[in-house]
C-alpha cells in the first residue's frame, strides 16, 4: 500500500507542475496533503506475518523458525516440527497462563485451547501480556487478539466461561474431547492440559476432568506473596492427583474464601510469574517432544533461589473416584509396560554396542594396545637393560638374599654347638 500512496504522490507532483493555471494548485495541495496522511496510517498498522506451511532451518532473517529448528541440528530435539502436532489447553489466562500461552505460540505450538471468564483490568498492567488498550475486552478475546499477531500459524481456540459452573463444566469436557485437529489420535483431543488457575476449586474441577478422561495435566501456581511457585505433572494412576494429597487450609477443613480480606489483594510480581510461566513451558516442551527430564514437581522461592523437587505417589485412599479407578488400571498396565520398556532399553543398548568400533579413532591419533604379549618367556626381568650396559648397584631383592652356601654353614654350625651343649649336660 505504502509504494502504490508513494506513486500517487509522485503523480500528483507531476500533474501540478504541468498545469499552468495557478488557481488549481491549491486543489492538488489539498490531494497531496489527504494523500501524506494515508501514508502516515499506512506506516503505524501493525505489520502481520503471513502463515508458514512448513518449518525450515534455513538460516535467514525472513525465517521465523530458524532459531527453534537449530534444536533439532544440535541434536536436543529428533524432530522439532512435530511441535505442528500438538494441542495444549491453557486454564487460566492471568500472570501466569497468559505468558505461558504466549511462550508456546512463540514456539509454534500447533493449537492452542484458552479458558478464562474475567476481562482485563488496568490493575492487570503489572503483568507481562496485557496491553492498556485491552482493558475492558475479555481475556480469552485479548489473548487470541495479541498471539494471533504473534504468529498467525497457531490454530487459536477462545472459550469465555466459568469451568467451576455446570454448564461451563459440560463445556470444558467436550471442548477436551474434540478431535477435529488430529482425528488420529487417541484418547481426548489435547495432549496436555496446563492448569494456571488462582483457587483451590477451579483447580480441583481441572482435576476431576483430567482423572475422568485420562488426560495428562501440569499444574501451577504462585504463592500469595509473590515470592513463591511451583509446578506439578499429574498423570492419573501413575503420581498422585489433586485430591490426593490436598493442600493443608483443606485438609483443616478450612473455606480458602474466607481467607480473603476485604479491600485485600493479593501481591503480584511480573517477575515470580515469569519464572513459573517459563518452567511450565520448559517442562511441557520436553514432556511432548521427549527430551530431557520433566520434572514430577518443581517448586520455587525467590528469596533464597532455591528450587525443591520431589515425586509424589497416588494415594490409595483418594476421595476421588475416578482416580482410584485410573489406579486400577495403572496397576493392571504395569508389568505389560515394565517388559516392553525393558526390551526396548536391552535392545537400543545391543545396537549401540554393535555399532561401537573396537577403537574409535581421534584426532591424536592414541590407540589401546595389548600389552600381555609383550611379558618375556624366558624368565628375563621387564627392567633388563640393553646389550652393553650394566646397573651399577645391585636391585634391591638380589641385595636382600642371603647366598646358598651361608645359609647352609649357619645352619651347620647351630647344630654342633647344639650337639656339644647337650653331650655335655649329660656328662654332668
Amino acid at each position: 500500500m505504502e509504494v502504490e500512496l508513494k506513486e500517487m504522490l509522485d503523480d500528483l507532483q507531476s500533474l501540478r507542475q504541468s498545469l499552468s493555471d495557478p488557481t488549481l494548485h491549491a486543489s492538488i495541495d489539498k490531494l497531496q496533503s489527504c494523500v501524506d496522511h494515508l501514508t502516515h496510517l499506512a506506516k503505524s498498522v501493525p505489520v502481520r506475518r503471513s502463515k508458514v506451511k512448513d518449518m525450515s532451518a534455513e538460516v535467514v532473517d525472513s525465517n521465523p523458525y530458524s532459531r527453534l529448528m537449530a534444536l533439532q541440528r544440535m541434536g536436543i530435539v529428533e524432530n522439532y516440527e512435530r511441535i505442528r502436532e500438538f494441542s495444549v489447553a491453557i486454564v487460566g489466562i492471568g500472570g501466569v497462563g497468559s505468558v505461558a500461552a504466549e511462550m508456546l505460540t512463540r514456539c509454534g505450538i500447533g493449537r492452542l485451547l484458552l479458558y478464562d471468564y474475567d476481562k482485563v483490568e488496568l490493575a492487570n498492567m503489572n503483568r507481562l501480556f496485557f496491553r492498556p488498550e485491552q482493558v475492558g475486552m475479555t481475556k480469552t478475546d485479548a489473548a487470541v487478539q495479541t498471539l494471533s499477531d504473534i504468529n498467525p500459524d497457531v490454530v487459536l481456540e477462545s472459550y469465555t466461561l466459568n469451568i467451576t459452573t455446570v454448564q461451563g463444566f459440560e463445556t470444558f469436557m467436550s471442548s477436551l474431547r474434540n478431535k477435529t485437529f488430529c482425528p488420529s489420535k487417541e484418547g481426548s483431543g489435547v495432549d496436555l492440559v496446563l492448569s494456571c488457575v488462582d483457587n483451590y476449586e477451579a483447580r480441583m474441577v481441572v482435576n476431576q476432568a483430567c482423572n475422568e478422561l485420562n488426560q495428562t495435566w501440569m499444574e501451577s501456581g504462585v504463592s500469595e506473596d509473590a515470592v513463591s511457585g511451583h509446578i506439578q505433572l499429574l498423570i492419573p494412576g501413575e503420581t498422585a492427583c489433586f485430591a490426593c494429597a490436598p493442600p493443608l487450609v483443606v485438609a483443616s477443613g478450612v473455606d480458602e474464601r474466607t481467607l480473603k480480606r476485604e479491600g485485600v489483594c493479593a501481591a503480584s510480581l511480573p517477575t515470580t510469574m515469569g519464572v513459573v510461566a517459563g518452567l511450565l513451558v520448559q517442562n511441557t516442551l520436553k514432556f511432548l517432544l521427549k527430551f530431557g527430564h520433566v520434572s514430577p514437581y518443581l517448586g520455587y522461592s525467590s528469596l533464597k533461589d532455591y528450587f525443591p523437587t520431589m515425586a509424589m505417589k497416588p494415594n490409595p485412599q483418594c476421595s476421588n473416584a475416578a482416580c482410584l479407578e485410573r489406579q486400577k488400571e495403572y496397576i493392571l498396565a504395569k508389568p505389560a509396560r515394565d517388559a516392553e520398556a525393558k526390551a526396548k532399553m536391552e535392545a537400543e543398548a545391543s545396537t549401540a554396542a554393535a555399532d561401537l568400533p573396537l577403537h574409535a579413532d581421534n584426532e591424536w591419533n592414541i590407540s589401546v594396545v595389548d600389552d600381555s604379549g609383550l611379558e618375556s618367556t624366558g624368565g628375563t626381568s621387564s627392567d633388563a637393560l640393553p646389550e652393553g650396559l650394566i646397573h651399577e648397584l645391585p636391585s634391591a631383592d638380589e641385595f636382600q638374599k642371603p647366598p646358598a652356601s651361608e645359609a647352609l654353614d649357619t645352619g651347620i654350625v647351630d647344630l654342633e654347638d647344639l650337639r656339644r651343649q647337650l653331650e655335655a649336660l649329660n656328662a654332668d
